[in-house]
C-alpha cells in the first residue's frame, strides 16, 4: 500500500502494484486522467477508453463493485432499500409536500387578531382567534391583522410644516393633534380602501378644519374649548369613515398644541398681556365694590340697631348722636370752642399744645400770638 495513489497511477509509476487497477494488471492501455474514486471500476474495465464523467448522487451511494474498492476489501455501502427494492426518493418528496401543505393550511390566530382568507385572490371569509384551517397555498392565502391594538396617527408629522387652520373669527391658529384608532371590520379595512392610513389622516384634517371654523381663537386656547373641538372632530371623523365603509373605529382625538402663527406670536403675546392687565383691573374693581358694599351693609345694620334704641329712648339717643357727631367733626380741626360763662370763647389749645412740645422747632410762633391775644381782649 505504500506509495500507491488512490486516484490511479500516472506516467506509468507504480506499475508493479496493480492490485487496484485491473487495466494495468492485464497490460491494457493506461486510462487518461485520474481515476474517479466514487465510480466503481475504471474506463478500461468497461472496454472503452473514453472521457470520464463526474460523479452523481447515485454513484456516491451506489453499492461499489468488488473490483472497484481500494485495498483488499471489496465491500461498499448504500441507502437502505424499501421492500421490493424501490427508492426512498418519492417518499421523501411526498413527506416534504405534506409538511408544506400542513404549514400553509394551519393558522393560529392570536386573541387580538383576525385573519382574512382569499381563495385564488378573492375574499371569501374571515378567521376568528384560535386554531383555523384553510386550503393549502396557493389555493387559499391568509392575511392576519391586529384588530384590537390602538394605532396612533400624529398630525402633522415631525417632518411636515405647521398646520394653520382658520377660526370662526377670521384668525389663524397652529394646531397639532393625535388621532387614536383601530380596526372595526377587517374585511372592509382590507378591501374597501386602497390606503387606509392616508384616508384616516385626510378625514381627520377635514374634520379638524370644520370644527375649528366654528370656534373663536380664544376658545382654542382654553381647556373647555379644546375638549369641545376634540369631541366634535371624533364624531365627524367617525361619520365620514362609516360613509366610506372603511371598517375603522375612531377611539379619540387629542389636541397637543394650539398656538398663534410664528409670524405674529409677539403681537399676540402683547395682546394677551393687555387682556391679563384688564382682567386684573376688573378684579380689583370688583373687590373694591364688594368692600364698599360690605361697609354700607354694616352701617345699615348699625343704623337699624340705633333706630331700635331711639324708639325706646328718643331724647337720650338724640343727645348721644349729637355728641358723637360733634366729636367726630371737631376732632379733625385745630380750633377748640368752649361755651361757658366767664370763659374765653376761643382758646387756641392745639397751638399751645404744639408750643409745649419741645421736639417741634416752631420759630414763627411769636407773630401767631398777636391775633390770639387781640381776639381774647376783644372778647373781654
Amino acid at each position: 500500500m505504500a506509495g500507491k495513489s488512490p486516484w490511479g497511477s500516472n506516467n506509468g509509476e507504480d506499475s508493479g502494484g496493480g492490485g487496484d487497477d485491473p487495466a494495468q494488471d492485464s497490460g491494457s492501455k493506461k486510462p487518461k486522467g485520474p481515476r474517479n474514486p466514487w465510480v466503481s471500476g475504471t474506463p478500461s474495465s468497461t472496454g472503452s477508453d473514453g472521457p470520464r464523467r463526474s460523479a452523481n448522487v447515485e454513484d456516491i451511494f451506489k453499492k461499489r463493485g468488488s473490483g472497484g474498492g481500494g485495498g483488499s476489501g471489496g465491500g461498499g455501502f448504500s441507502l437502505p432499500e424499501r421492500p421490493g427494492g424501490k427508492s426512498w426518493v418519492p417518499v421523501a418528496i411526498l413527506a416534504i409536500v405534506a409538511v408544506a401543505i400542513l404549514a400553509t393550511s394551519t393558522h393560529l390566530i392570536g386573541p387580538q387578531e383576525k385573519g382574512v382568507v382569499k381563495t385564488l385572490g378573492n375574499f371569501t371569509r374571515t378567521m376568528e382567534p384560535g386554531l383555523n384551517f384553510s386550503a393549502p397555498f396557493p389555493i387559499e392565502t391568509v392575511d392576519v391583522e391586529d384588530v384590537s391594538g390602538v394605532r396612533t396617527l400624529r398630525i402633522p408629522d415631525s417632518g411636515q410644516e405647521v398646520k394653520l387652520i382658520l377660526t370662526g373669527d377670521q384668525n389663524l391658529v397652529d394646531l397639532s393633534y393625535i388621532v387614536r384608532w383601530n380596526i372595526k371590520d377587517l374585511a372592509d379595512f382590507k378591501f374597501r380602501l386602497v390606503e387606509p392610513v392616508e384616508t384616516v389622516s385626510e378625514a381627520a384634517e377635514a374634520a379638524m378644519r370644520a370644527a375649528v371654523a366654528e370656534k373663536e381663537l380664544n376658545e382654542t386656547f382654553t381647556g373647555q374649548g379644546r375638549a369641545s373641538i376634540e369631541l366634535d372632530v371624533r364624531e365627524r371623523m367617525q361619520a365620514t369613515l362609516d360613509s366610506y365603509q372603511a371598517g375603522i373605529r375612531v377611539l379619540g382625538v387629542e389636541v397637543e398644541k394650539a398656538d398663534p402663527p410664528a409670524q405674529v406670536v409677539d403681537a399676540f403675546r402683547d395682546v394677551q398681556v393687555a387682556e391679563q392687565n384688564a382682567d386684573a383691573a376688573r378684579n380689583q374693581a370688583r373687590g373694591y365694590a364688594q368692600q364698599v358694599l360690605a361697609t354700607a351693609e354694616g352701617e345699615a345694620q348699625a343704623f337699624d340697631k340705633v333706630y331700635e334704641e331711639y324708639r325706646l329712648a328718643p331724647e337720650v339717643t338724640r343727645q348721644r348722636l349729637y355728641y358723637e357727631t360733634m366729636e367726630r367733626i371737631l376732632s379733625q380741626t385745630d380750633k377748640t370752642v368752649i361755651e361757658a360763662d366767664g370763659v374765653t370763647p376761643y382758646l387756641p389749645l392745639p397751638e399751645l399744645r404744639k408750643r409745649a412740645t419741645p421736639a417741634a422747632p416752631v420759630t414763627p410762633a411769636a407773630p401767631a400770638q398777636a391775633p390770639a391775644q387781640s381776639s381774647a381782649q376783644g372778647g373781654q
